[in-house]
Protein backbone atom coordinates (compact mmCIF):
# COMPACT_ATOMS: atom_id res chain seq x y z
CA UNK A 1 0.00 0.00 0.00
CA UNK A 2 0.72 3.39 -0.93
CA UNK A 3 2.74 5.52 2.61
CA UNK A 4 2.22 8.85 0.87
CA UNK A 5 0.34 11.31 3.36
CA UNK A 6 -3.55 10.88 2.93
CA UNK A 7 -4.33 13.82 1.55
CA UNK A 8 -1.96 13.27 -1.83
CA UNK A 9 -3.04 9.92 -1.67
CA UNK A 10 -6.55 10.92 -1.75
CA UNK A 11 -5.68 13.06 -4.74
CA UNK A 12 -3.46 10.28 -6.50
CA UNK A 13 -6.58 7.66 -6.34
CA UNK A 14 -8.49 10.65 -8.01
CA UNK A 15 -6.06 11.40 -10.48
CA UNK A 16 -6.04 7.30 -11.13
CA UNK A 17 -9.76 7.39 -11.89
CA UNK A 18 -9.73 10.38 -14.02
CA UNK A 19 -6.89 9.61 -16.33
CA UNK A 20 -8.65 6.18 -16.67
CA UNK A 21 -11.95 7.84 -17.32
CA UNK A 22 -10.23 10.18 -19.78
CA UNK A 23 -7.84 7.81 -21.40
CA UNK A 24 -11.01 5.39 -22.43
CA UNK A 25 -12.97 8.57 -23.82
CA UNK A 26 -9.99 9.54 -26.20
CA UNK A 27 -10.10 5.64 -27.41
CA UNK A 28 -13.64 5.51 -28.11
CA UNK A 29 -13.16 9.01 -29.87
CA UNK A 30 -10.52 7.89 -32.02
CA UNK A 31 -10.60 4.43 -32.47
CA UNK A 32 -13.17 1.85 -33.24
CA UNK A 33 -12.10 -0.50 -30.23
CA UNK A 34 -14.20 -3.28 -28.38
CA UNK A 35 -14.51 -2.92 -24.55
CA UNK A 36 -10.94 -5.04 -24.00
CA UNK A 37 -9.47 -1.82 -25.85
CA UNK A 38 -11.32 0.86 -24.66
CA UNK A 39 -10.64 -0.71 -20.74
CA UNK A 40 -6.91 -1.30 -21.52
CA UNK A 41 -6.23 2.47 -23.24
CA UNK A 42 -7.93 3.70 -20.05
CA UNK A 43 -5.79 1.78 -17.79
CA UNK A 44 -2.56 2.47 -19.93
CA UNK A 45 -3.06 6.25 -19.54
CA UNK A 46 -3.81 6.06 -15.90
CA UNK A 47 -0.98 3.85 -14.99
CA UNK A 48 1.40 3.84 -17.57
CA UNK A 49 3.30 6.82 -16.39
CA UNK A 50 4.04 5.56 -12.58
CA UNK A 51 5.03 2.22 -14.48
CA UNK A 52 7.97 3.68 -16.26
CA UNK A 53 9.04 5.91 -13.69
CA UNK A 54 9.16 2.49 -11.00
CA UNK A 55 10.94 0.54 -13.93
CA UNK A 56 13.65 3.08 -14.49
CA UNK A 57 14.16 3.82 -10.73
CA UNK A 58 14.53 -0.18 -9.86
CA UNK A 59 11.13 -0.17 -7.95
CA UNK A 60 10.08 -4.16 -8.63
CA UNK A 61 7.16 -4.53 -8.61
CA UNK A 62 6.03 -1.21 -9.97
CA UNK A 63 3.89 0.31 -6.86
CA UNK A 64 0.65 -0.26 -9.56
CA UNK A 65 0.74 -3.58 -8.93
CA UNK A 66 1.69 -3.72 -5.05
CA UNK A 67 -1.73 -1.40 -4.36
CA UNK A 68 -5.07 -3.05 -5.97
CA UNK A 69 -7.19 0.19 -5.58
CA UNK A 70 -5.05 2.03 -8.54
CA UNK A 71 -5.62 -1.01 -10.44
CA UNK A 72 -9.22 -0.68 -9.61
CA UNK A 73 -9.62 2.49 -10.14
CA UNK A 74 -8.37 2.87 -13.55
CA UNK A 75 -9.98 -0.49 -14.93
CA UNK A 76 -13.10 1.25 -13.22
CA UNK A 77 -12.47 4.25 -15.35
CA UNK A 78 -12.27 2.76 -17.94
CA UNK A 79 -15.49 0.35 -17.72
CA UNK A 80 -17.52 3.72 -17.32
CA UNK A 81 -16.18 5.50 -20.28
CA UNK A 82 -17.46 2.75 -22.26
CA UNK A 83 -21.07 1.76 -20.46
CA UNK A 84 -21.53 5.99 -20.45
CA UNK A 85 -19.45 7.75 -23.48
CA UNK A 86 -22.15 9.59 -24.84
CA UNK A 87 -23.55 10.89 -22.09
CA UNK A 88 -19.72 11.92 -20.50
CA UNK A 89 -19.07 14.23 -23.05
CA UNK A 90 -21.78 16.56 -21.32
CA UNK A 91 -19.11 16.38 -18.21
CA UNK A 92 -15.81 17.54 -19.70
CA UNK A 93 -14.94 20.34 -17.74
CA UNK A 94 -15.22 18.45 -14.17
CA UNK A 95 -13.04 15.33 -16.27
CA UNK A 96 -10.65 18.25 -17.59
CA UNK A 97 -10.51 19.59 -14.09
CA UNK A 98 -9.92 16.14 -12.81
CA UNK A 99 -7.24 15.34 -15.10
CA UNK A 100 -5.45 18.63 -13.66
CA UNK A 101 -5.68 17.11 -10.27
CA UNK A 102 -4.16 14.26 -11.33
CA UNK A 103 -1.35 15.48 -13.58
CA UNK A 104 -0.49 17.69 -10.59
CA UNK A 105 -0.36 14.87 -8.08
CA UNK A 106 1.74 12.42 -10.69
CA UNK A 107 4.48 15.16 -11.23
CA UNK A 108 4.62 15.89 -7.76
CA UNK A 109 4.98 12.05 -6.51
CA UNK A 110 6.61 11.12 -9.38
CA UNK A 111 9.93 13.75 -8.86
CA UNK A 112 10.00 13.06 -4.58
CA UNK A 113 10.03 9.01 -5.51
CA UNK A 114 12.99 9.77 -8.25
CA UNK A 115 14.81 11.71 -5.65
CA UNK A 116 14.11 8.86 -3.09
CA UNK A 117 15.65 6.54 -5.02
CA UNK A 118 18.72 8.50 -5.22
CA UNK A 119 18.60 10.30 -8.51
CA UNK A 120 20.01 13.52 -9.38
CA UNK A 121 18.12 16.43 -9.78
CA UNK A 122 17.67 16.63 -13.55
CA UNK A 123 16.97 12.62 -13.65
CA UNK A 124 14.33 13.78 -11.39
CA UNK A 125 12.85 16.70 -13.16
CA UNK A 126 12.55 14.55 -15.88
CA UNK A 127 10.84 11.78 -14.11
CA UNK A 128 8.43 13.76 -12.49
CA UNK A 129 6.85 14.74 -16.07
CA UNK A 130 7.36 11.27 -17.29
CA UNK A 131 4.96 10.10 -14.08
CA UNK A 132 2.82 13.17 -15.40
CA UNK A 133 2.28 12.50 -19.28
CA UNK A 134 3.80 9.21 -19.87
CA UNK A 135 0.84 6.69 -20.07
CA UNK A 136 -1.13 8.84 -22.37
CA UNK A 137 1.74 9.49 -24.55
CA UNK A 138 1.63 5.95 -24.87
CA UNK A 139 -1.85 5.80 -25.77
CA UNK A 140 -1.71 8.31 -28.26
CA UNK A 141 0.98 6.66 -29.71
CA UNK A 142 -1.24 3.06 -29.72
CA UNK A 143 -4.20 5.24 -31.36
CA UNK A 144 -1.64 6.80 -34.09
CA UNK A 145 -2.10 10.22 -32.95
CA UNK A 146 0.06 12.90 -32.31
CA UNK A 147 0.40 12.56 -28.38
CA UNK A 148 -1.33 15.10 -27.21
CA UNK A 149 1.37 16.54 -25.04
CA UNK A 150 3.08 18.02 -27.72
CA UNK A 151 0.10 19.63 -29.29
CA UNK A 152 -2.14 20.76 -26.54
CA UNK A 153 -2.66 23.75 -24.70
CA UNK A 154 -0.60 23.89 -21.32
CA UNK A 155 0.78 20.61 -20.22
CA UNK A 156 3.84 19.22 -19.62
CA UNK A 157 4.87 22.58 -18.62
CA UNK A 158 2.72 22.59 -15.56
CA UNK A 159 4.15 19.09 -15.10
CA UNK A 160 7.96 20.81 -15.08
CA UNK A 161 6.72 23.27 -12.65
CA UNK A 162 5.49 20.93 -10.02
CA UNK A 163 8.10 18.30 -10.84
CA UNK A 164 10.73 21.19 -9.77
CA UNK A 165 9.57 22.98 -6.65
CA UNK A 166 9.12 19.38 -5.50
CA UNK A 167 13.07 18.76 -6.30
CA UNK A 168 13.87 22.50 -5.03
CA UNK A 169 12.06 22.05 -1.79
CA UNK A 170 13.26 18.54 -1.30
CA UNK A 171 17.12 19.63 -2.01
CA UNK A 172 16.46 22.36 0.65
CA UNK A 173 15.21 20.09 3.55
CA UNK A 174 11.91 22.18 3.45
CA UNK A 175 9.72 19.23 2.02
CA UNK A 176 6.11 18.52 3.19
CA UNK A 177 2.78 18.15 2.55
CA UNK A 178 2.68 22.45 2.50
CA UNK A 179 5.15 22.31 0.17
CA UNK A 180 3.73 19.34 -1.99
CA UNK A 181 0.03 21.06 -1.91
CA UNK A 182 1.57 24.31 -2.57
CA UNK A 183 3.40 22.18 -6.46
CA UNK A 184 0.25 20.66 -6.79
CA UNK A 185 -1.53 23.82 -7.02
CA UNK A 186 0.68 25.47 -9.36
CA UNK A 187 0.52 23.13 -11.70
CA UNK A 188 -3.81 22.94 -11.55
CA UNK A 189 -3.39 27.07 -11.93
CA UNK A 190 -0.77 27.04 -15.08
CA UNK A 191 -3.34 24.19 -16.42
CA UNK A 192 -6.55 25.48 -15.82
CA UNK A 193 -5.27 28.78 -17.22
CA UNK A 194 -3.89 27.16 -20.12
CA UNK A 195 -7.38 25.33 -20.72
CA UNK A 196 -9.03 28.64 -20.22
CA UNK A 197 -7.05 30.81 -22.66
CA UNK A 198 -5.83 27.81 -24.86
CA UNK A 199 -2.38 28.66 -24.19
CA UNK A 200 0.53 26.93 -26.07
CA UNK A 201 3.95 26.38 -25.50
CA UNK A 202 6.11 28.70 -27.76
CA UNK A 203 6.29 27.46 -31.55
CA UNK A 204 9.37 27.82 -34.24
CA UNK A 205 9.02 31.52 -35.72
CA UNK A 206 6.98 31.64 -38.82
CA UNK A 207 5.55 28.44 -38.09
CA UNK A 208 1.63 27.79 -38.24
CA UNK A 209 0.23 25.87 -35.05
CA UNK A 210 -0.23 22.00 -36.25
CA UNK A 211 -4.14 21.37 -35.48
CA UNK A 212 -4.71 18.57 -33.42
CA UNK A 213 -8.04 16.24 -34.38
CA UNK A 214 -11.00 17.77 -33.97
CA UNK A 215 -12.98 18.42 -30.81
CA UNK A 216 -15.48 15.43 -31.13
CA UNK A 217 -12.50 13.06 -32.09
CA UNK A 218 -9.86 13.59 -28.92
CA UNK A 219 -10.82 13.48 -25.00
CA UNK A 220 -9.77 16.83 -23.06
CA UNK A 221 -6.41 16.64 -22.27
CA UNK A 222 -5.03 13.35 -20.41
CA UNK A 223 -1.98 12.54 -20.96
CA UNK A 224 -0.37 11.19 -17.91
CA UNK A 225 0.27 8.23 -15.58
CA UNK A 226 -0.04 7.57 -12.29
CA UNK A 227 1.72 8.36 -9.76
Amino acid sequence: MSTDPPLLLALDLTGTFAFGLNGALTAVRAARLDVVGVVSLGMITALGGGVIRDVLIGAIPPATFVDWRYFALAAGGGLIAFIFSRRLDRLDMPITVMDAVGLSTFAVIGASKALAAGLDVAPALLLGVVTAVGGGTIRDALVLQIPTVLRSDLYAIPALVAAGITVLTLETGSYGLPSALGAVAACFIIRMLGVRYKLQAPRPPGKRSVAGPPDDDAAPGPDSGRG
